[in-house]
């Protein structure tokens, strides 16, 4: 188990001695002791929206190739147990600006507006003499602060033609989002005068609901058949109510228009609301495409989408045949984005630069692709609270693979590590440079804690809170609703028996609810009535 940071009193023991604040040392322009005398490396943090791990060939997908994502990996390490602390998109970005869970950093769903006025790792890479940036997806409601320059999409932001906001300007801009966020990076890169070294925040939409893919890979995957994942048909039979009560199923809660590319028919006199709804959002959708956007659209989907009409699919065969679109149309937006990481990697190896900076892949959290029959994340369970995460390194990393538990938690602590910039004691992550050096701590965490707080709200995904170790993970749904699951993953690897009440597990639940509450008391987030709803 995890004890607190021992490092942490050691900061606090110099910085009181020494008379000064936390921040003033965070401001110091520290050198950096890796690589070259003097040097400090550049950071480029790139981040995807939904990513699941089993959609990237470097963690054995069966679905899908990702070569340049591969290629990074091979140059530095891959995590194999990387979590998020709340699996959902504008919390887990929190998380990553402050090191803090998000009761700490008031972001606790997508509802709350992030403030900037508090401590995030870009300030401090400001103050410490770098210059930062932010490029794509945001999502956070106020405007980004801590960056020099900062070009970021509206909300969830539109796959084709987006609008962005540069320095606080909005302005609509033709194309894909994918190239254009990557357009925008490698311009801002190729412009720079500074000598100074840069902290760089690469964030994609892509693969994020509702999966447009861009004109050039529409048509990929066309004669292929996807598998099913072995758990798309499972029955939640062991499970709570929470399973069998969440609305992200991909049988009956995507949507055929937005979501499948299915065009509706005339509007008829008796549409119901859904239909109504089904009908706007896609009218919204096409009408972002210009002319030859929308004759490649009408020619990429034509053909499955008359062999569906003509079909007549009805109960298990119609939810395949969703999966299938489901499925092909977000490994296309994944296409788009591995070819768009080729871009930025191969912009580094052109420019010598790619030696001396820290390149880091991940995704804001998880993703289901069919398992459990689901699309969408927020569950507690391994398709949503797993993350990719890779990190290269050449300076200081060996290549290789990491079984150590890391959490997007530690995403700030560490990259201020390694810029030689103090780490502030308030920060709940932990860095990863140790592990990454190959001198991992001996008291590194053996568990996680996770919370997730949405609810009611879309999805229906419940209220709930959890432990994992390296073997178990105790999960705890409240508020309309008082359920316990324990899931054995060693034996239980997709997490269908729940042995939460079997006899035989009975210790193991006691021990379980114990980290349990020293992880909620570590954190400080033992109040469960806090953010209830009023």
């Amino acid at each position: 188990m995890s004890p607190a940071n021992p490092t942490k009193k050691s900061r606090r023991d110099f910085i009181k001695v020494m008379g000064v604040g936390a921040a003033a040392i965070a401001a110091t322009n520290w050198p950096f002791s890796l690589g070259r005398p003097g040097t400090r490396p550049n950071i480029l943090f790139i981040m995807t929206d939904d990513h699941a791990y089993q959609a990237i060939s470097c963690y054995g997908s069966r679905i899908n190739q990702t070569p340049n994502i591969d290629r990074l990996a091979r140059g530095g390490v891959r995590f194999t147990q990387s979590f998020c602390t709340n699996s959902i998109c504008g919390p887990s970005r929190a998380v990553l600006l402050t090191g803090k869970y998000s009761h700490l950093n008031g972001v606790i769903d997508n509802k709350g507006t992030f403030d900037g006025s508090q401590q995030t790792f870009p300030k401090l890479f400001q103050g410490a003499g770098y210059e930062t940036a932010l490029f794509g997806k945001w999502h956070l409601k106020s405007d980004p602060t801590g960056f020099d320059y900062w070009n970021i999409l509206p909300g969830q932001g539109q796959y084709y033609n987006p609008d962005f906001i540069d320095m606080g300007v909005r302005k609509r801009r033709t194309g894909y989002a994918t190239d254009l966020i990557t357009d925008d990076c490698l311009g801002w890169l190729k412009k720079r005068k500074s000598q100074k070294p840069f902290c760089v925040l690469l964030h994609h939409k892509a693969p994020h609901r509702n999966w447009m893919p861009d004109s050039k890979h529409l048509s990929m995957y066309e004669e292929t058949d996807v598998p099913l994942p072995e758990t798309f048909f499972d029955d939640y039979a062991t499970r709570s109510d929470a399973a069998r009560q969440q609305k992200m199923s991909i049988a009956d809660d995507l949507r055929m228009a937005s979501d499948l590319k299915l065009p509706p028919d005339d509007t008829p006199e008796d549409d119901t609301p859904g239909e109504k709804a089904n009908r706007q959002d896609w009218n919204a959708m096409v009408g972002r495409l210009d002319e030859n956007q929308k004759k490649a659209w009408e020619e990429g989907y034509a053909r499955s989408n008359e062999a569906f009409r003509k079909s007549e699919l009805k109960g298990k065969d119609l939810a395949r045949w969703k999966y299938e679109r489901y499925i092909k149309d977000y490994l296309r937006c994944v296409a788009s984005v591995d070819d768009n990481i080729g871009r930025v990697l191969d912009y580094l190896d052109e420019t010598g630069l790619a030696e001396n900076t820290l390149v880091v892949y991940t995704s804001d959290q998880g993703f289901y692709l069919g398992e459990h029959g689901w699309f969408d994340k927020r569950f507690m369970y391994e398709e949503s609270l797993r993350m990719p995460l890779i990190i290269r390194y050449p300076q200081a990393i060996r290549p290789g693979v990491m079984n150590e538990m890391a959490m997007n938690l530690d995403f700030a602590p560490s990259f201020l590590d390694f810029a030689g910039i103090l780490v502030p004691p308030d920060m709940q992550g932990r860095s990863l440079k140790g592990i990454l050096s190959g001198d991992a701590p001996n008291d590194w965490r053996q568990s996680i804690y996770y919370h997730y707080y949405e609810y009611p709200a879309e999805h229906s995904v419940k209220r709930h809170y959890g432990v994992r170790t390296n073997r178990y993970k105790l999960i705890h749904f409240y508020y309309d609703i008082d359920a316990w699951e324990l899931y054995d993953l060693e034996v239980d690897l997709h997490e269908l028996n729940n042995v939460y009440n079997d006899p035989l597990y009975a210790g193991t639940v006691r021990e379980l609810k114990t980290e349990l509450e020293r992880l909620r008391k570590q954190y400080g987030d033992t109040d469960e009535k806090k953010f209830l709803p009023g």
